[in-house]
């Protein structure tokens, strides 16, 4: 099993309330920024990842917002290419490109490229379509988010192993010379993993291009469905889809008591957390998710990313005067209460060593990935706080965690190629989740 580690990258330095004032993060005016402030934090977030690789972990894990302070990856590429210079041996793991956002796929192309030569051969390259807000704040109309995705992807793939120069007139994308000069350092390019948030559009798109899915933090149960289409679809395809072929990316809190933990842990809901992302109309503006993934939000209960979440899309049907006026109090009160159902959901694990073993134990055995990616606390957390968190990660929790991967097979993209495990027309396929635990703690 391939384990990494990953941070959001928060910025530290703005008041909880001016955050639940607006409403969400996105949106957030940045006259609350200071320079000094990120500064300081940029260039921690960049030390804790060169530590991850000091402490033992297989991969640092790069993500990419826009306009908030949630998240101070901005500019992804520029950190991997960092990254690819003052570490030695970690996968630089990037989930991933917003493709529609950035709009010139042979930027990205080169600039990935130049990553994966500088690193020698250490770029995971992850591509995503942008969270709803990404839209919003990079003028583009998200009605034609996955085609341009989608196309962007596959213009890539070609100026990495099409030799120029030749001349491309897509769709969305217009070049008369494409020649890139710099290539990838691996052959024929690096691999690909997606992260997704329950799209199925998206994790058949993955299965029909044996790309590990990663998931990010969903729920278990619904996670499992999830699985089963990747896995019915690469049968189809021809192969049987394994840990290979799947991945997951948890939040982590760890300290060496119980009530430290569940103190730094409440970093996560600081601000209102995932859900406090992005309002409803900027996480879901028109024309950016099917009509099919809609449906599927509707049918859900409990949880949030990003911000959507059950209580949100009701809010947001109101019109402004119906709005309640919000009282911090009793919004600190509710994301406590949500903060405890995602830990006995599984879906968070904060606590000593012990107990998120135990907890980490669970996920494996019922999801069995081949990628494990586990998520620093988010929020005003101290440099000190962090660091120990990190360090009884790697030292209290990964040995474990790596032994029991090891019993239960879970070979990582690296170990097996995804896909490499044909499957003939008509046999039938091999479990690829296990459900019964979740009936054991009563999680389904």
């Amino acid at each position: 099993m391939h384990v990494s580690y990953f941070t959001e990258r928060p910025y530290r330095g703005i008041d909880e309330d001016v955050v639940l004032a607006s409403r969400s993060f996105f949106g957030t005016s940045n006259s609350h920024f200071d320079a000094a402030t990120a500064s300081r934090d940029y260039n921690s977030y960049l030390d804790e990842f060169v530590l991850a690789e000091e402490l033992g972990f297989d991969g640092v894990v790069l993500n990419e917002h826009h306009g908030n302070p949630y998240c101070l990856g901005n500019v992804m590429n520029l950190e991997a290419a960092i990254l690819a210079r003052i570490t030695e041996r970690v996968n630089i793991v990037l989930v991933g490109n917003p493709l529609p956002v950035l709009r010139h796929p042979l930027r990205t192309a080169e600039e990935l490229a130049e990553i994966d030569l500088i690193s020698r051969g250490r770029l995971v390259s992850g591509f995503v379509r942008g969270a709803g807000s990404e839209q919003f704040a990079n003028n583009v109309n998200p009605a034609y988010n996955r085609e341009m995705f989608e196309e962007a992807h596959d213009f890539i793939l070609d100026a990495w192993t099409k030799p120029g120069p030749w001349r491309y007139e897509g769709t969305h994308y217009h070049y008369r010379h494409v020649n890139p000069w710099a290539l990838p350092y691996q052959d024929p390019y690096p691999q690909i993993v997606i992260p997704g948030v329950l799209s199925a559009e998206t994790a058949l798109w993955c299965a029909e291009r044996a790309y590990p899915y990663l998931g990010l933090g969903t729920a278990l149960g619904p996670t499992t469905e999830l699985w089963d289409m990747y896995a019915d679809k690469a049968a189809e395809v021809g192969y049987q889809a394994g840990p290979e072929n799947f991945g997951y990316l948890i939040g982590v809190g760890l300290a060496d008591t119980e009530e430290k933990a569940q103190e730094i842990g409440e970093g996560f809901i600081f601000g209102g957390g995932q859900s406090a992302f992005a309002k409803v109309e900027w996480a879901m503006p028109p024309g950016y998710n099917s009509k099919a993934s809609i449906r599927r939000l509707a049918a859900s209960t409990g949880g949030a990313w990003l911000g959507i979440s059950p209580e949100r899309l009701k809010e947001a049907q109101m019109s402004g005067d119906e709005v309640p006026p919000q009282d911090f109090d009793e919004v600190r009160r509710k994301l406590r209460v949500g903060y405890g159902k995602a830990q006995d959901r599984h879906t968070l694990l904060v606590g000593t060593p012990e107990q998120v073993i135990k907890k980490a134990k669970v996920i494996l055995e019922v999801l069995r990935p081949g990628m494990f990616v586990m998520m620093n606390v988010q929020g005003p957390v101290s440099d000190e706080d962090r660091r120990r968190s990190q360090w009884l990660m790697a030292n209290e929790v990964l040995p474990v965690l790596r032994d029991y991967a090891d019993e239960l097979g879970l070979d990582s993209p690296f170990d097996r190629r995804p896909g490499s495990v044909p499957l003939e027309a008509g046999t039938e396929r091999e479990p690829v989740a296990d459900r019964r635990p979740l009936e054991e703690l009563e999680l389904v």
